[in-house]
């Protein structure tokens, strides 16, 4: 549970701590090792408070004793990560490449995520080892930027993905952040890669109800939301598929501290979770929680239990 002085603490701890590797740039500082207490971090989205709660669980039942705490903010959570304030956090993988990229070489700094997992994996670790952080094995879920058109709108045009869309030359006003102007896997890249004729960008944000109400009442075509969106058929919507590669490999990964939690016991359990969780499973499991109201503790552990990693 998200408390004020769990939050206020964790701000006085990584107001100074700044981790070994700050100090000690490129070098390894101490050996992998797993802690007997470890603290899950959640960035305090549906998502990842699901991701820390099987971590969690998997963790406790493999003898460690846990702790979740939430902190929303990545600039606050990193730096407790690489001083050992948090053990673990779940993270996106080509997301956190591209921040500790701007944060190691400038907000300038040239992207380094790229549709290619391998690439972006090669480049997420050369920036997290001399941090101090490991970066587990990626498994097989996905959280990446998606678009959607409603199911009427795909059937009318005979729209399967982004390609076809291109092809169709329909004018197409997208609902997304206002960031969607200038980044490049949103509307640059929807007119370079593939053509689309995007009109404007109708600022309601990623994913929220306002940009999906505003797609599915027809003042805009388009929307910009993630792979593991679980309400889009509450809005009639369906994704358009991404069969030019325009979005980087954001696969889940655990990202933890390597003296406290870069041993072969931790990454042995959260391997576990790895070969069973999968985009689909997260989109399910959002759901559940966003819709249904169900605690993420209690739908983590009624997941585990039926993919057959907790008693």
């Amino acid at each position: 549970m998200r408390t004020v002085p769990c939050v206020l603490a964790l701000l006085a701890l990584t107001a100074c701590a700044t981790g070994p590797s700050l100090e000690n740039r490129g070098q390894v500082t101490a050996p992998p090792g797993d802690s007997h207490h470890l603290t899950i971090g959640s960035a305090g989205f549906t998502e990842s408070d699901l991701l820390a709660q099987m971590y969690a669980q998997l963790l406790n039942r493999a003898g460690y004793r846990t702790s979740v705490l939430t902190v929303s903010n990545r600039e606050l959570y990193e730096p407790a990560l690489e001083s050992g304030q948090i053990d673990v956090v779940p993270e996106f993988a080509a997301t956190f490449a591209d921040w500790l990229n701007a944060k190691t070489h400038g907000a300038g700094a040239e992207p380094v995520g790229s549709p290619d997992l391998g690439v972006t994996m090669r480049a997420l670790r050369a920036l997290a080892t001399p941090r101090g952080l490991t970066v587990l094995p990626p498994g097989r879920a996905v959280d990446q930027n998606a678009f959607a058109v409603t199911a009427a709108y795909a059937r009318r045009h005979r729209l399967r993905t982004l390609g076809d869309l291109g092809a169709s030359g329909l004018r197409v006003r997208l609902a997304a952040g206002d960031e969607c102007v200038q980044r490049p896997y949103c509307a640059p890249g929807l007119r370079q890669v593939y053509g689309i004729d995007v009109t404007g960008v109708d600022p309601k944000g990623v994913g929220t109800t306002p940009a999906k109400q505003a797609v599915r009442d027809g003042r805009d075509q388009m929307v910009l939301t993630t792979t593991t969106d679980a309400t889009l058929d509450r809005f009639g919507l369906v994704l358009l598929a991404d069969d030019r590669h325009l979005q980087n490999a954001d696969y889940v990964v655990p990202v933890v501290n390597r003296s406290r939690a870069g041993g072969a016991g931790v990454t042995r359990v959260l391997g576990r979770l790895n070969d069973v969780l999968t985009t689909q499973d997260l989109a399910d499991l959002n759901e559940q929680v966003d819709s249904w109201r169900r605690l993420p503790a209690d739908v983590a552990r009624a997941y585990l239990k039926d993919r057959g990693l907790l008693a």
